[in-house]
């Protein structure tokens, strides 16, 4: 080997040093790889921000905006919650959520799919008395399966289509990974459905802020519009579409207060105070396009303007709110927010908002600017729960994230416009019409992933300009020559899984597959089929709870140990190799 190309090998090797030690983030590791090439001269200085102007960064990034505005929208919650009400047994309950999550991984990130199901798992669990670990593993594991049934699911999806492109000159387009990644999925979900009896039934979770705080419902305040399906019904009716999730603590008839027994037809300026748990009203307000109370009021003065936006606390011994209403204190006029839930531990509420007593632990949700709100809240004495999330709420453009998605995966399919400026121009779209305001926008982004792919680009790229994934893929290739080729292919693959924990899936391919490319051509055989393989290995990362965000984001929920992920991940991942490789091979033949 050249000294160049020992260079090379070694920041590299130093690289996946630093990863698995973790001491420091993914993306300062990145950057201290990048700077590592530029001092021992492998990357020129013109060079070194080369990777930050590539279509990957702007792709993975707009597929963020486009996922958050998907799961801002509520559509998939929604559409699971109608689904769930007719599904009673654990395994039937199982297979739902991990199907909706792996088709949802497919449209959106496959990390904002699972946080979008989550609740639902809860809740689910909750009824069925049993704990949520039977449900969280198995639905990141979906996750990461169905993340790999479409161009924009997963980042190595977009790494390995771009490797194509310089190869070929022909990438990989948007569903030119359905057929390998929904047979995966479908695998895998038949696999799921009866595996989960690996994990051990003791996990639970730890106790969160809401437990310590015995949180069993909110009290809200909301009237019936024109148009709403609420209109017509008997209070019964409403309360049995609902499946009884929710219940109508009182019924408000033009200032008078109306008994809301099961027969009361409901009517057009009703105000409702609805009681039950925060993921229930959500969707009994947003099914039935309720109005909230003080959620039509406009912010004066200088918040006026600024994104508006509600956030949950607990009123302090010392708060100003204790014993006041927020009829009393005005607090839309003194504070500039309004109260637009409460809750109180072991007392079922019944009067209006405003009129309510409000006294010291009762959980409230405040609306107001955002960029104030913080400020609003150290002035009422009330303490926010970072921990808990709350949107109540409807959302009038809940259906434009999902049009604009699907019109710009039309568009990279039929070839009309390469992917980078459909889901640029697509994220843009929801953001100009409000569909997600510009700050969620900016949140939804993950800096670090970007900043790592930026930096890494033309620092993996050396392996290419040295010659050093040539002799990499030549040493393969020479230990593949005594296989069959359906070997080659499984070698790839597992090669792939196996670095995948110890780095960023993304981080793994942009490593492997110039080395996969070369390998397939010193065999003499079509790349796609190890590029294919090369980002199915990446993407099923299934042995530890470190190595996707996916597996850490359930860890803690779920009550899981370090090693109970190999012990329904290890099968999975050998049966994701058993069918995936022919699988490959059958789609992207090697001739």
């Amino acid at each position: 080997m050249t000294t160049p190309q020992w260079l090379s090998v070694g920041v590299l090797t130093g690289m996946m040093a630093l990863f698995i030690w973790g001491r420091f983030r993914y993306d300062v590791t990145a950057i201290l790889a990048l700077l590592a090439a530029l001092a021992v001269g492998i990357v020129k200085p013109e060079d070194a921000f080369s990777g930050f102007s590539d279509d990957i960064v702007i792709i993975v990034g707009s597929a963020l905006v486009m996922s958050a505005a998907m799961q801002r929208s509520g559509l998939i919650e929604r559409a699971l919650a109608f689904v769930s009400r007719r599904i009673k047994r654990v395994r039937s309950q199982l297979l739902l959520l991990t199907a909706s999550v792996g088709v949802a991984s497919a449209l959106v990130k496959n990390v904002g799919a699972l946080a979008m199901l989550m609740p639902a798992a809860f809740q689910m669990a909750k009824k069925n008395e049993t704990s949520p670990s039977v449900f969280l593993m198995p639905m990141a594991f979906a996750s990461l399966l169905g993340g790999l049934m479409t161009l924009v699911g997963t980042s190595p999806n977009i790494i390995v289509s771009r490797v194509r492109q310089d190869m070929t000159g022909q990438p990989f387009g948007m569903f030119d990974y359905l057929p390998t990644g929904l047979g995966l999925l479908v695998v895998g979900l038949i696999f799921l459905r009866f595996g989960y009896r690996l994990l051990p039934r003791d996990r639970r979770a730890t106790a969160t802020m809401g437990d310590a705080l015995d949180i069993s419902g909110y009290v809200t305040e909301a009237s019936i519009p024109s148009g709403s399906p609420a209109v017509g019904e008997t209070v019964g009716e409403f309360l049995q579409r609902h499946d009884r999730d929710v219940n109508v603590a009182n019924l408000l008839r033009a200032g008078m207060r109306t008994v809301p027994a099961r027969h009361v037809e409901l009517r057009e300026g009703d105000i409702l105070i609805l009681a039950g748990e925060p993921d229930a009203l959500e969707r009994a307000i947003a099914a039935d396009s309720l109005l909230l109370e003080g959620e039509h009021r406009e912010l004066t003065g200088d918040e006026e303007g600024d994104e508006i936006g509600v956030i949950e606390g607990v009123i302090g011994a010392n708060s100003v709110l204790v014993g006041q209403t927020a009829g009393r204190l005005r607090l839309q006029t003194r504070y500039g927010v309004n109260l637009i839930a409460l809750s109180r531990s072991g007392e079922r509420l019944s009067r209006r908002l405003g009129l309510t007593k409000l006294a010291a632990g009762d959980v409230v949700v405040l609306q107001g600017a955002l960029g104030r709100l913080p400020d609003r809240l150290h002035d009422l004495g009330v303490l926010p729960l970072a921990e808990r999330t709350l949107r109540l709420g409807s959302n009038g453009r809940s259906w434009l994230p999902l049009i604009v998605l699907a019109v710009a995966m039309t568009a990279t399919a039929l070839e009309l416009v390469p992917v980078a400026v459909a889901f640029f121009a697509a994220a843009g779209i929801v953001i100009a019409t409000g569909a997600l305001p510009t700050r969620e926008a900016y949140q939804a982004v993950e800096w670090p992933i970007l900043i790592m792919l930026g930096a890494l680009i033309p620092v993996s790229d050396t392996l290419r300009t040295t010659g050093a994934s040539d002799l990499i893929a030549t040493g393969l290739a020479s230990v593949a020559t005594s296989l069959p080729p359906y070997g080659a292919v499984a070698l790839i693959m597992v090669v792939a899984m196996a670095v995948t924990p110890f780095l960023n899936n993304a981080a793994t391919v942009l490593v492997m597959a110039p080395i996969a490319a070369v390998f397939a051509h010193d065999l003499g055989y079509r790349p796609e089929a190890f590029l294919i393989a090369t980002a199915i290995g990446a993407g099923s990362d299934f042995l530890t709870p470190i190595g996707h965000q996916c597996n850490t984001l359930v860890l803690g929920p779920g009550g899981y140990r370090f090693g109970d992920y190999a012990r329904l991940g290890a099968p999975l991942s050998l049966l994701i190799v058993l069918v995936g490789t022919p699988l490959v091979m059958w789609t992207w033949p090697l001739h």
